[in-house]
């Protein structure tokens, strides 16, 4: 029995273990697998930061606090953003794992990290409906169909798109970006040489909030619609994990391009989001304020300046959103689906792939486009970025910490759930406590300044915490047990497939080697690694 049941297992788990589809999607990424430079990486990375919700966010926050307020917020939350998205760029690359498997190991455990793939997959459908919701909006337009329908064909057309990873996508981002920035750039140039006037009227913009004076309660909410954009640094993670080996010969490369790829992302996203300030308080005036909240009329009135016929206009503006939305909303899929997948194999033990989830996310994401979640955009990214702080804030401040200051927590990212714990207090207690204070913050329940600060509360608890709980529990649960492995490689004795030794434990009930995905998914074996088991050596 036992023999039909590991031949079942194995028939099953080799199912999803084809590299081309799956992208090692719950793994570690074997050095066989990174075969792109530093540079192909990188730009993969960097073609997801095509996506418009930056404009929409940006016009939003002029429209609702005015010029001065809505720089200081984006300048403020990118400072924020940069300074935690570098140590999760670092790790992610160094150990090739994605945010999932680095979060595990900082301060989370095994079964802790769940609520974090939770916090990444809503990143990923919240802004995969966004950008959906503005690429629904051109085809809208442009071909004059109802919006929902528009909606439909903007969020299916993104699945078999996603279908083959990283493979798909290194190509994807190669060939359009620079017609990318060539389409985004054209207008700014065209309004600053055929309207001198639109940079006074965009510096005196009031807004809905009529002042032009800086406003600390102001530029804090402001800062905490952009702060959501803190798990971004999880989608250029995903990216990181397929850097190569770090070596004395590349050094440098590589912490360019890691910088560049990881939190450097945010250089263009603030450079976005201030141009759409710009765009959307000149033609607030004409066009109205949901109008100048959305990129296709943003970008229309640039273009129109340019070319002065409506069709060419059009043309060029919705083959521009096009381009920009599918370079991020393929990124948003693939991300989400490499989340989901790590929630559901470690709840459930069941993995039927990754190409399954991405159509679960798009599907999600299509339910809150049909929503109309677009025109409550600062209220739902407000309200996001209290949660995604209070993780992002747990993460770093155990890298920085707890590992280099510290050093109670281990200098390696162990990801195995054979030797975790399942709740890593840590990152996890900090975490919580830090979400539910800023949410009931958010809410106003603390008054109008917690209200406007909300996220910078939970990113202090979050960050002063954790090394709290660190010392409290002496680092008692970042390792269960440790292994000695030998060999480089191993075959696991369930898939039987060949995997080098980073993603291999010794399995007690196998009495073997497996690898770290099959240990996940394997329910029989669960008694057998259960927590604090002693050391053992795997020589095989």
């Amino acid at each position: 029995m036992k023999e039909e049941n590991t031949s079942s297992r194995r028939k099953y788990n080799s199912l999803v273990s084809n590299p081309a589809v799956e992208d090692y999607s719950l793994r570690y990424v074997p050095k066989s697998f990174r075969k792109w430079s530093e540079f192909t990486v990188a730009n993969s990375a960097l073609g997801g930061i095509a996506y418009l919700a930056d404009f929409a966010i940006g016009g939003s926050l002029a429209v609702t606090y005015g010029f001065t307020n809505a720089i200081w917020g984006i300048i403020i939350a990118s400072i924020i953003i940069f300074s935690t998205g570098l140590p999760i760029a670092y790790y992610s690359a160094k150990h090739n794992i994605d945010m999932d498997l680095l979060t595990r190991g900082a301060g989370f455990g095994y079964l802790g990290s769940t609520i974090t793939s939770i916090i990444y997959a809503s990143f990923t459908f919240i802004y995969f409906s966004l950008e959906g919701s503005v690429m629904a909006q051109a085809i809208s337009l442009y071909f004059g169909i109802n919006i929902r329908i528009a909606y439909a064909i903007a969020a299916l057309i993104i699945i078999p798109l996603v279908i083959y990873g990283m493979t798909f996508l290194s190509r994807l981002q190669l060939y359009t970006q620079p017609l990318w920035f060539i389409l985004m750039l054209t207008p700014l140039i065209v309004i600053l040489n055929k309207d001198p006037s639109s940079l006074s009227v965009w510096t005196s913009f009031g807004g809905e909030a009529k002042t032009i004076q800086f406003n600390p309660l102001l530029a804090g909410l402001a800062a905490g619609v952009v702060l959501s954009l803190i798990a971004q640094i999880g989608e250029q993670a995903d990216y990181l994990r397929f850097m190569p080996e770090k070596s004395s010969r590349n050094s440098k490369k590589w912490w360019l391009f890691v910088i560049l790829a990881g939190p450097g992302w945010i250089f263009l996203g603030m450079f976005k989001q201030i141009y759409a300030t710009f765009l959307a308080s000149n033609i607030v005036s004409t066009l109205g304020a949901v109008k100048a909240t959305e990129p296709i009329y943003q970008f229309l009135f640039g273009y129109n300046l340019l070319f002065g016929l409506p069709i060419i206009s059009l043309t060029i503006a919705t083959l521009f959103i096009l381009i920009s939305q599918i370079k991020i909303n393929v990124t948003n899929a693939y991300s989400g689906s490499l989340s989901w997948s790590n929630f559901f194999s470690r709840v459930f033990h069941v993995h039927p792939g990754r190409v399954v989830w991405v159509m679960f996310n798009v599907l999600i994401a299509l339910t809150l486009m049909e929503l109309g979640v677009f025109y409550e955009l600062n209220f739902v990214l407000g309200f996001y970025s209290n949660v995604a702080i209070a993780w992002i804030g747990a993460v770093v401040a155990d890298l920085i910490i707890n590992k280099k200051l510290l050093k109670i927590s281990p200098d390696y990212i162990e990801f195995k759930r054979g030797h975790l714990y399942k709740i890593n207090p840590v990152g996890f207690v900090p975490m919580v406590l830090a979400s539910v204070i800023s949410i009931v913050a958010f809410f106003g329940l603390l008054g109008p300044i917690a209200q406007a600060f909300s996220p910078f509360i939970s990113l202090a608890i979050a960050f002063l915490l954790t090394p709290v709980m660190a010392i409290l529990t002496g680092g008692k649960y970042y390792i269960a047990r440790k292994s000695d492995i030998v060999n480089e490689e191993h075959e696991c004795v369930s898939c039987g497939f060949t995997y080098e030794k980073s993603d291999m434990l010794y399995c007690s009930y196998h009495k073997g080697s497996i690898c770290s995905l099959c240990c996940t998914l394997e329910r029989s074996c669960h008694e057998s690694c259960k927590d604090g088991l002693k050391p053992f050596r795997l020589t095989r």
